[in-house]
């Protein structure tokens, strides 16, 4: 049976896994815009709403897509310099809230490394560049992984990589569909994954609400992540499918009072049963 006190990794010098707080993401991911000061309001909003850490994506647009493709554009235009990226990292650090990101390519994961982010996030889309996973992994930090479309093996694949180099990871169940139907979200993933990985698990929520991010926390999750934005009447791709602060701030609110209801595993008297012992009547 996997000894779920084993199985955690250390962000930033937080514990992340079973019997810890849930470790909450903001996934600003390019709802900014390309524009460095409404990233910085997201940093702000994120911070003020009690999550953990908040998310963007570093990429070289001509590295991550053709410049036929339908998203080049959106992409060029919401695309970060190194200089922005470390201004973001500094402002975050201010307001007291983990930053990090997705890179796409290895110079996205050098500027990263060196700024220095404390994880690296790998997109589901990327969970089979099996080049860039090696090549993120001898950065020596912790990897979560979203695991969207693939299946065993493709898994099996990037964790061999993760442990050739002994780096944590975490492993996120989400379904690639943006957005996602409720019905089709299989939060039961997560169970399989961790029996079959005997790592953290957590997931990235692509629905169009913030109730299946609050059951997956049930169902435990010890890692969320939740598309974030300061307004999902804006124009782009992923604002519809995004949390406000709002809603963000009611989610992490109920996720936390969610967790004292879960409470512990170990079997023994409650505190709140000690009254109740002098009913007892033995054979």
């Amino acid at each position: 049976m996997w000894d779920v006190m084993k199985r955690t990794i250390i962000i930033e010098h937080r514990k992340v896994g079973p019997g810890q707080p849930v470790f909450i993401v903001a996934e600003a991911g390019i709802n900014h815009g390309g524009d460095v000061e409404t990233a910085k309001k997201m940093i702000k909003e994120a911070a003020e709403c009690g999550v953990d850490a908040i998310k963007f994506q570093t990429y070289i647009t001509e590295k991550r897509t053709d410049k036929k493709s339908p998203i080049y554009g959106v992409l060029k235009k919401c695309e970060l310099d190194k200089d922005e990226f470390r201004e973001l990292f500094f402002f975050a650090k201010k307001h007291k809230i983990i930053f990090f990101s997705t890179p796409f390519d290895k110079e996205s994961v050098d500027l990263l490394a060196a700024l220095p982010v404390p994880v690296f996030k790998v997109a589901s889309f990327y969970i089979v560049n099996l080049g860039l996973l090696e090549y993120m992994a001898t950065k020596n930090r912790p990897i979560i992984a979203s695991t969207g479309m693939a299946n065993t093996k493709e898994i099996s694949q990037a964790v061999k990589i993760f442990e050739k180099h002994g780096v944590d990871y975490a492993l996120l169940h989400c379904v690639s569909a943006y957005p996602t139907k409720e019905e089709d979200v299989n939060l039961r993933i997560m169970t399989a994954l961790r029996e079959k990985f005997k790592c953290v698990v957590g997931y990235s929520d692509h629905t169009l609400n913030i109730k299946v991010p609050i059951y997956s926390v049930a169902l435990g999750a010890s890692i969320l992540e939740k598309h974030f934005t300061l307004d999902k009447n804006l124009e782009g791709p992923d604002h519809k499918l995004s949390a406000d602060p709002g809603d963000f701030k009611k989610m992490v609110s109920e996720i936390r009072q969610l967790e004292k209801v879960l409470g512990f595993e170990e079997i023994r008297l409650l505190d709140a049963e000690k009254g109740s012992l002098q009913y007892r009547k033995y054979s």
